[in-house]
């Protein structure tokens, strides 16, 4: 049993210093995790990856933690978190009354951002809760390695799947994100 299955076990046993050791341990790996996402972003992207953990460890109740089933269901649910958080963002950069389409400079620093892609972010956010309602043990594959930037092999230790299956998975659902993105993109019709 690991060390983070463990704490979990004594989260919902009661022990009121759990939730502390849990952030303890699994901050470093969300940090490392975050980084990696955010080096997949654009350049514009203000976000840095301590906040997206902060954020998103907040998201998941804080020292209030909820009752895990396991490494698993919390790793799930941190990807679940980072996901919502960046495409939260992406739609609030991206509406009209907040100037959406127009280029944001920032001047309370020197880092004058490009525009990020915040439509191939939407997009995809659209495209993956339809995949999600297709084929759930994929769709969250996807938000593993995609919003959490864990590799393939940390992916299906998370997910309890054979590093194989995961590869496979992996395959199937970047190809049919790729196409539903395309057909509900600009110049194409909407996916079913």
């Amino acid at each position: 049993m690991s060390e983070v299955t463990q704490i979990l076990t004594a989260v919902r046993s009661g022990d009121a210093q759990a939730a502390g050791r849990l952030y303890e341990i699994v901050y470093a790996e969300l940090r490392e995790v975050a980084a990696q996402k955010m080096a997949r972003e654009s350049v514009g992207q203000t976000l840095q990856p301590t906040a997206l953990v902060h954020e998103a460890w907040l998201r998941l109740g804080a020292d209030a933690q909820p009752h895990w089933q396991n490494r698993a269901h919390f790793f799930g649910a941190a990807a679940e978190a980072m996901r919502r958080i960046l495409v939260d963002r992406a739609r609030r950069k991206s509406a009209r009354r907040h100037g959406g389409g127009v280029d944001h400079v920032e001047l309370d620093g020197i880092d004058l951002p490009v525009p990020a892609d915040d439509d191939q972010l939407l997009l995809l956010d659209e495209a993956l809760e339809r995949f999600a309602a297709i084929d759930g043990p994929k769709a969250e594959l996807v938000k593993l390695r995609h919003f959490v930037g864990l590799t393939t092999e940390q992916a299906a230790q998370v997910l309890n799947i054979s590093e194989p299956t995961a590869k496979r998975w992996w395959a199937y659902a970047k190809a049919w994100l790729y196409q539903a993105c395309r057909e509900s993109g600009p110049g194409g019709r909407q996916a079913p």
